[in-house]
């Protein structure tokens, strides 16, 4: 059998197949909207076309989470190849399979998804899998006071916070298409570091310029001026948009403003002073972050004369969109906030 010799010792080799990535899905300016939890699904299909590995599921979320493999049945008894996996409502014991799988060393690439808020029932799990070097691949969807009427119970606030201190954790919140298959390209690469990946419920525009090779570095230039920026607007996730969107109108008063897309702050981390100089350069401290969740740790990357549209309190119970407006997601609070920034410095 050489052909199944061939590919159970490439699988358990850790080794990638060549031409892998080849087909990770590439959007330009004029895409329509998708949520980026849809984008993640068909990143994750298309994966399963290469790796007969890839394996995981949902705590019973999956057609929210976007993560059935389609063309495969479920995992079973008398069902070995298949690549589903039916954990049910039991987000510890899914992180904690994922991480044998992971450390078993049959070359798996282990995925297990729920929504953001729920990241808490298996933060052990997750904590085991940084500590043990697992490449757990962690979905989280519905990621921020967008999920709407569901209420403040179901919008989580700090939570990407809170993943962001577990030491040897990789979290990426991407913004579009572009950006979801450059995570996918770093979550699969990274066999002995686990991968959360942050993603929308509501649809979000493609933003021109995104990159996913600019995503594999954690941050970089989005939207540039001539000369020497005043302000640096820094996005993730769904709030990049607001950020050009932002961009447009200060630069139409004369104002040099520099947009920078930063999906993850680990990664912008790991590149060389120069870069990270190249990106937030020193001199410019008039920074605005923009990111639907708890300001804790921005002040690293906005500095003292710096600020942030953050969420300090919880969410509300109403549509997605009314939510956003209400605690300031909006593109005039954005530019509000950045004039004041200016005028303050």
């Amino acid at each position: 059998y050489p052909a199944e010799h061939a590919a159970f010792t490439q699988q358990i080799s850790d080794a990638l197949p060549a031409g892998w990535d080849a087909g990770l899905p590439v959007y330009g300016k004029d895409s329509r909207p998708m949520a980026t939890r849809v984008h993640s699904g068909i990143v994750l299909n298309e994966l399963a076309r290469h790796f007969k590995g890839l394996f995981g599921g949902s705590a019973d979320l999956s057609p929210s989470n976007q993560t059935l493999i389609k063309g495969s049945g479920d995992f079973g008894r008398d069902a070995w190849d298949n690549q589903n996996f039916r954990f049910g409502v039991r987000e510890h014991a899914m992180g904690a399979i994922c991480n044998g799988i992971a450390l078993h060393g049959s070359g798996m690439i282990p995925y297990c998804a729920s929504f953001l808020v729920f990241a808490d029932y298996m933060r052990n799990a997750i904590r085991m899998a940084a500590l043990s070097r697992a490449g757990v691949i962690y979905i989280f969807t519905h990621d921020s006071i967008a999920v709407g009427e569901d209420g403040p119970t179901h919008q989580p606030v700090e939570h990407v916070a809170s993943l962001r201190l577990i030491p040897g954790l990789t979290v990426i919140r991407p913004a579009d298409g572009n950006e979801v298959s450059g995570a996918y390209r770093v979550a699969v690469e990274s066999r002995q570091r686990p991968t959360v990946l942050i993603l929308t419920r509501q649809n979000v525009p493609a933003v021109e310029g995104t990159s996913p090779d600019g995503l594999a570095r954690g941050a970089y230039v989005l939207r540039d001026c001539d000369g020497t920026p005043e302000l640096l607007l820094i996005g993730t996730g769904s709030e990049l948009q607001l950020c050009t969107q932002a961009s447009e109108i200060l630069t139409a008063e004369g104002i040099r403003v520099r947009v920078v897309s930063m999906p993850s702050w680990e990664l912008f981390e790991e590149q060389s002073a120069d870069y990270r100089e190249s990106v937030l350069p020193g001199a410019v401290t008039r920074r605005l972050a923009v990111e639907a969740g708890s300001p804790f740790g921005w002040s690293r990357w906005i500095g003292p004369s710096g600020d942030s549209v953050s969420i300090t309190g919880f969410g509300c119970s109403a549509p997605g969109d009314v939510c956003m407006a209400n605690r300031g997601y909006t593109v005039e609070n954005v530019v509000s906030r950045a004039r004041a920034l200016l005028k303050d410095n």
